[in-house]
C-alpha cells in the first residue's frame, strides 16, 4: 500500500510540474482562440446587458422547447398505445434509459448531501 501512496504522489508531482511549466501556455492558446467571445473593456454595464440578451434569449426559445416537449410527450403516448407492438429492443433502450435517469438521480442526492451516503447532516 505504501508503494501505490508512493506512485501516487510522484505521479502528482509530475502532473504539477507539467502544468506549472505548460499551464500558462495553454491559458494563452486558449485565450488566443477565443478572443472573439471576449467582451473589452469588461464593465458593469456590458456584464449587465449580457446577462440580460441571455435571459432573454433563453425566454424566445421557450415556445419551441414548449413545443418539443409536446411532441416528445404525444410520441410517448403513442408507445404506450401501442405497447404490444414494441421491440424488446426499444423495451431496453427505454429500461436503460430509465436506469440513467435514476442513477443522475442518486448523484445528484449524493453531492447535495456533501457527498455522502449516509444521510443528511442536520
Amino acid at each position: 500500500m505504501a508503494s501505490k501512496l508512493k506512485q501516487l504522489q510522484s505521479k502528482a508531482g509530475q502532473a504539477s510540474e507539467f502544468l506549472s511549466k505548460h499551464g500558462s501556455a495553454y491559458y494563452k492558446q486558449l485565450m488566443e482562440q477565443n478572443k472573439q467571445y471576449v467582451q473589452e473593456p469588461a464593465t458593469v454595464e456590458k456584464c449587465n446587458e449580457l446577462s440580460k440578451q441571455l435571459f432573454y434569449t433563453r425566454l424566445a426559445s421557450l415556445p419551441s422547447r414548449n413545443e418539443s416537449f409536446w411532441k416528445e410527450l404525444d410520441y410517448v403516448k403513442n408507445l404506450w398505445r401501442n405497447r404490444k407492438e414494441v421491440h424488446v429492443e426499444q423495451a431496453g433502450i427505454a429500461a436503460l434509459f430509465g436506469i440513467e435517469c435514476f442513477a443522475w438521480f442518486c448523484a445528484g442526492e449524493i453531492v447535495g448531501r456533501g457527498f455522502t451516503f449516509t444521510g443528511y447532516d442536520v
